[in-house]
Order: C-alpha cells, then structure tokens, then sequence
C-alpha cells in the first residue's frame, strides 16, 4: 500500500468539508457586507443627532419660557414674587446704566416711610421702654448682620426700601428692619394679636370724663377693659345670641322630614308611647308588642341601644320620670313596673294594697318626680310614691276620671272626666280647691299644661279642645281664651312643646288627624299634616327637650322623626 493510498479520506468526510466550505463567506462577500452596514449606519447616527438637537432645542424653549415668566411676575409684583438676591458685585455695567437713567423716575413712598420709621424705632427701643409696654424681642440675633453691608440700589426689586434717592448701602440689621416693615405694610396683621393692644389702644381711656364720673358700662363698651370677661367668650364655642327665645311665627311651619326614630327596630303592633330623655339624646317607645325600647336620635341612624320584653305586660303608656332616673311602664293590668336606667333592672309593682283596680294603663308623673297618680275606678285618683312604689293617698272625683295633669311643679293636680268638670286639687292637702265646668264638654277625654303653668288645654269626646288662662279660670273666668275646632273625634292626646309655642292634638280614631296650634295666635298651622305624607293614625307624641325633634308614634308600628328648623337644639 502506498503512502497516497493510506492518506485518501473517506467519502463521507470529504462532503463534509465541502459543506464547511460553502457556508464560510468569501472575502468578496465579507468586503460587500461591510460597506452595506457602513452605508447604514450614517443614518443611524443623523437620527440620534437630530432626536438630541431636538431635546436641547426643547429644553433651552422652556428655559426661555421660565425665564420670560420670572421676568413678568418680577415687573407685575416685585419682591413678592421672586427670591431676594443681593451682594452680586459682578453684575452686567448694562444694569448700573439703568440705575443710574432711572433716577428720574424714583419718587419717595410717605406711607412706607412713615411704616418704616415707626418700626424702626419699635425695633430700637423694644428694650428700653418704661411704659409698661410689652414688646416682642428676637430669641435669637445674629451678630453677622452688623457687619454686612447691603447695595439696596444695585437690585430692583429692594429699590423701594431706600428712603432717599441717593441711598445705597445699607447694615444687615436695616436691611431686615426695612423687610418686616415692608411686609407689614403689604399684610397687616389683625388687632387682637398684638400684645400692646390695650395700653395702646386705650391709653387715652383714663381721661374720658365718662369713666370718672361712673358711668361704668359706656367705659366698658367704649375700651374693653375687662379682659378676663373677653377670655371666656374666646374660650368656649357656645352661641353668644340664643335664638330659641324668638317668636315663632304662625301660617307656616318649617320642619323636615328625618330617618325613622325606630327605623333598626320597629314595632310589630301600634306605638302607645314615645318620649325623649331629659338629654334630649334618649327616646323610649313602647307598644302592643309588649317591647320598650330605646334609641339614641341624632336624625341619621338613630341607632338602638336596648329593648327590653315584657311577657305579661303589654305597654299601654310608658314614661320617663322628671330626673331620668327610671321609667314607669303600665299597661292594662292590676301591676305595673319600673324600669331603673342606672341599675339596668325591672321591678314589677303591684297589685297596690288596698285598691282593687285592674288596670293602671292611665297615668302622670309629677314635675318635681315625687308622685305618680294613676287614673282609678269610680272617679278615684291613686296616688304613689315614685321612690317607695307604695299607695300615699287617693283623691274621689264626683264622675269618672279619664285626664290628669300636673301643675306648678307637681304642687297641684288637674283631672277631667265624665261629668265634663275640671278640678283643681291640692297635693299637700289632698283636697279639691277648685271645681268648674269645661265650656261645651260633657266627657272629658284629655287634659294638658303648659310647662311653666299658665295655661291649660282640655279636650272632649266631641273633638273640641278649649284652651284656658288657668289664673283667669280659677279667678272665675269660665269662657276659654281660644276653642278649638279642627278635629272631628274623640280628643285622645295633647303636648306642649317646650315654650308653649306650639300644642299638638290628636285622635286616634282617623287618620291623619294630628293638628299642630301656633298659641300665640290660637290658628293651626296650615302646612301640617304633610300633604304628601300620611302619618297614618296618629297615637302619641312627644317634642324634644330643646324643642328641635318631634317624635310621633302611630298605629303602623313607626315613629316619625321630624325636624323643627325654629329651634336651634334638640
């Protein structure tokens, strides 16, 4: 075998090599690539340079603009506007020519001088003052500011606190002097933040001829002296003018409509009673569906607080004692309980010793939270001791009683009834005192007071509600004062509000039948009931202490809340 045989490669590598060869490019080809991606690339590079010419061309645009707009909020407000930049001494000699042309047109400010120079002085002699004025003094001084001088003539914008044409430079200290005074002048401070006010105000005060010869009241409104009295205005946010003492004008009543008092609970059966708290946050309702509850009105949520079941017991009427210490509940039931706020507990009271009564769903509460008296059998008033529960009297009307009412902070007690007379009875002496016929009455149904006694409202089974002057009645003045006309059923509810500007009256035997009477004028208000609203068939109602709220309870299961725009508090 020769050595040219052993060399000789297989087919099979041999095409493999060819293979290599033909995917390697020549050097023709490599020598076209290049000068094809060298023709490529200068556009490249002409695109980036134009996308960088046009960002610096942007950007020198806004500076441009900046710089425009510095220069117009420089000539329209000054120093307000732009920083304080001074002690450039290498500045363009172009300025000082302007400076130097504008001479001319200098023309010296008398109010900022006169500012300038009664700061000054303050500043200079705030130490120094035997008066007994108090000034305020720096907490800190920099002793630097002495020795800096200031070119006030160089800068345009600090040329007006120069006080002469011809005035340049100036001391650090002068220089923050004229600044505050210059910001004084442009935003003036209010009077009562200064602390020499008083002094200075009124310095002239001890000579007013008024002062020495006593008249006390004109030196105080003229001068304000007494501080202390000025302080305590300042330090509460109660209303300086109370409102609830204006009249309340008749025609139109202005009110709004608010979210149900029961609105998270209402009632399955008929409201019996509704009544607010003495804070005037605290509403109880009672119904047929033996349940009290209470809820916290504030015209939104009116969220509940607690309900409480009574099994045997359906409330027939429900009431807060005067001190809102507990609650009475009755029903018609020979029982009836007590509900403790403080103590959270129920106590059942009953059957009273000695009475036979089988129903105690008729009663008041004294004003003065000492007594209550539950309407009787056969014309008798009960009497109770609200702290031991225990019968204390009873008092015999010549007819049956259906009405009570208290008077003079509990002193005395007025009942109506089936002989169409009301009787006016002494508490201390458990004796009638006064006895006279209800004008155009022959049952009477409902009896009602004022809150401060003077006046007396009585309703019959006609619908007639009069309203007496109770000092004119008991002096033997029989005719009422205003009769009542609008209602056509039976009398079953009437409530003064807080300031007997307003009585409201109501029957249960229709609907809608709930009429509100301006007293001032003895006219009802004509706007009310709502037209478009039914308040169904009205059964209770209660004002809030302030007089702002009105609750009314019907025989649907709701309290209606309703706003009083009059009266400033709930």
């Amino acid at each position: 075998m020769s050595w040219i045989s052993q060399n000789v490669r297989p087919k099979d590598q041999i095409e493999k090599i060819k293979r290599k060869a033909s995917k390697k490019p020549s050097l023709l080809e490599d020598d076209e690539e290049l000068e094809e991606r060298k023709e490529d690339e200068p556009d490249k590079y002409k695109t980036k340079k134009r996308k960088e010419e046009r960002v610096e061309e942007d950007k020198q645009l806004e500076i441009k603009q900046e710089n425009e707009m510095k220069k117009l909020e420089n000539f329209l407000f000054g120093s307000l506007y732009s920083p304080v930049e001074f002690g450039k001494q290498d500045e363009e000699e172009s300025r000082d020519e302007i400076i130097e042309k504008s001479s001319a047109l200098f023309f010296t400010d008398r109010s900022a001088n006169s500012v300038l120079s009664v700061y000054e002085n303050n500043a200079e002699f705030s130490e120094s003052t035997d008066d007994g004025v108090r000034q305020r003094k720096p907490v800190w001084v920099d002793e630097q500011e002495e020795k800096i001088s200031i070119n006030i003539a160089r800068v345009n914008r600090l040329r007006k606190l120069r006080k002469e044409e011809n005035e340049s430079a100036i001391s650090g200290s002068s220089y923050v002097s004229r600044l505050r005074a210059q910001h004084v002048k442009l935003n003036p401070g209010t009077e009562w933040a200064q602390l020499d006010l008083q002094s200075r105000t009124y310095s002239s005060d001890d000579e007013d001829p008024d002062i020495e010869n006593g008249s006390a009241g004109s030196a105080l409104a003229h001068g304000y002296k007494d501080i202390e009295g000025i302080d305590d205005i300042l330090r509460t946010n109660e209303d300086l003018v109370v409102k609830s003492s204006a009249k309340l004008l008749p025609g139109l009543l202005e009110y709004s409509r608010l979210v149900n008092a029961n609105a998270e609970d209402p009632s399955s059966g008929p409201i019996n009673s509704v009544q607010f708290h003495r804070n005037a946050q605290l509403l109880l309702t009672g119904g047929l569906d033996r349940k009290l509850t209470f809820f916290q009105i504030d015209g939104k949520r009116n969220t509940k607080i607690q309900s409480i079941f009574l099994e045997d017991c359906p409330v027939r009427k429900a009431s807060f004692v005067p001190d809102g210490s507990q609650v009475i509940v009755a029903g018609r039931r020979k029982f009836f309980y007590s509900f403790d706020l403080v103590k959270a507990e129920v106590d059942k009271i009953g059957p009273l010793i000695g009475r036979e009564e089988r129903s105690l769903e008729v009663f008041e509460v004294s004003p003065d939270s000492k007594t209550i008296a539950f309407v009787g059998n056969e014309g008798y008033i009960l009497l109770v001791s609200s702290k031991t529960k225990e019968l204390i009297g009873t008092l015999k009307m010549n007819g049956t009683v259906r009405s009570l009412a208290f008077a003079n902070n509990g002193r005395h007690l007025l009942s109506s009834g089936g002989d169409g007379h009301v009787y006016h009875w002494d508490l201390s002496t458990r004796a009638c005192f006064h006895k006279a016929v209800d004008e155009g009455c022959i049952n009477g149904s409902a009896l009602c007071t004022s809150p401060n006694g003077a006046l007396f409202a009585a309703g019959s089974d006609s619908g007639i509600v009069n309203i007496y002057n109770r000092e004119e009645f008991l002096g033997g003045k029989r005719k009422p004062i205003k009769t009542i006309e609008n209602l056509t059923t039976k009398v079953d509810f009437m409530k003064f509000n807080n300031d007997a500007q307003i009585l409201a009256i109501s029957s249960t035997m229709k609907k809608n039948s709930l009429k509100l009477i301006h007293v001032p004028s003895f006219t009802v208000f004509s706007n009310w009931p709502p037209p478009n609203q039914t308040l169904h068939y009205p059964r209770c109602l209660d004002f809030s202490p302030g007089g702002g709220f009105m609750a009314v309870g019907n025989a649907a299961g709701k309290v209606l809340l309703y706003k009083l725009h009059h009266y400033q508090h709930a």
